[in-house]
């Protein structure tokens, strides 16, 4: 029977499996992990080859066109890539010392350096100074502020200080969501984990911008920190399902397979997940199609784009077996 099976001519293949059977999702082997969109990745590719021209225009484009939120993505993604292939920024760096854009980036690789070791206090207060040049550079640009209120966390600066940045940083950019990631980051752990206060102030922020606002993906963004770190008992399941409900709002503005949005429905998916709602989260893989994204999977394995793969299969076998949107389902207290 072996043989006769390794006989049968090469053009036999399996059918592909029906849209009701794959749950309508893309094959794994289509999944890509953190695909850089149309504009980052010739930037990337020059920089593999060693030449730094295309991430200079990239991120001065998005300085002259005040496109905040697409600078601070791209700057974090150029900083990740140059903390294993530097020779490009070494010599942006050496042939333009005063570029805004590179002072930006570099103050970004500092901390991303200084953020894995274990004397991270006293390194973070050698990269303030970096910091605060890049925040020179450009006066409007809030993602130096950013990093300023990600360098307060690292380094337990003071309530007092802290204010202060997140006031500089609001009054450049009122709806810059990384900045309101940093400050909802550096509150809960000022505050020790405590959940209602980091969720009132995401609620708030959330309540105070547009429809299409990232901001609007802030209270998931705490669902997510209360599902992980044991706030679940803490914040109401009615709070929780909220959170999810805006984040979908958000993420029906947006195209499917669009890698802008990208990491917001991963995230999205994870508290889907968290909270039982698998309708709804097989339904944000469909929107993310190809996109995954290293985090949140990165949170339980070494290899975050198998664990995407994994989730996303028990979750077509979930929705597909039940049919409907478990909203108000119990939240498990861990795993998947």
């Amino acid at each position: 029977m072996v043989g006769t099976m390794a006989l049968l001519p090469p053009f036999i293949r399996a059918s592909p499996m029906p849209p009701y059977v794959t749950g309508g999702l893309p094959a794994d082997d289509e999944v890509l992990l953190d695909a850089p969109d149309d504009r980052l990745g010739p930037a990337l590719v020059a920089a593999g080859q060693g030449a730094y021209g295309r991430a200079a225009e990239l991120l001065a484009a998005t300085r002259e066109d005040a496109a905040w939120e697409l600078r601070d993505r791209y700057v974090r993604r150029l900083a990740a890539f140059a903390r294993s292939r530097h020779e490009w920024y070494d010599v942006w760096r050496a042939e333009a010392p005063y570029d805004p854009d590179q002072l930006l980036l570099g103050a970004q690789l500092a901390v991303d350096r200084a953020w894995g070791s274990p004397a991270r206090a006293e390194l973070l207060r050698e990269v303030n100074p970096l910091i605060t040049g890049a925040a020179r550079g450009e006066d409007r640009d809030p993602v130096p502020w950013r990093l300023a209120l990600d360098h307060a966390r690292g380094s337990q600066a003071g309530p007092t200080y802290f204010g202060e940045l997140w006031e500089a940083a609001l009054r450049r950019a009122p709806l810059h969501y990384g900045c309101h990631v940093a400050a909802l980051r550096y509150l809960a752990t000022s505050w020790r984990g405590s959940h209602r206060e980091c969720f009132d102030f995401a609620d708030r922020a959330a309540q105070d911008a547009p429809a299409g606002s990232l901001v609007q993906a802030l209270p998931a963004r705490a669902t997510l920190a209360c599902l992980t770190d044991g706030g679940a008992t803490v914040v109401s399941r009615e709070r929780l399902d909220a959170a999810a409900d805006r984040a979908i709002d958000l993420s029906a503005m947006f195209a499917a397979a669009d890698p802008w949005p990208a990491e917001i429905r991963n995230k999205l998916v994870y508290v889907l997940v968290r909270l039982g709602r698998w309708t709804d989260a097989l339904e944000q893989l469909r929107m993310i199609g190809p996109c995954a994204t290293s985090f949140p999977w990165s949170r339980e394995s070494e290899d975050p784009l198998g664990r995407f793969l994994e989730v996303r299969e028990e979750v077509r076998r979930h929705a597909l077996i039940h049919p409907r949107s478990e909203h108000g389902g119990r939240v498990r207290p861990g795993g998947h």
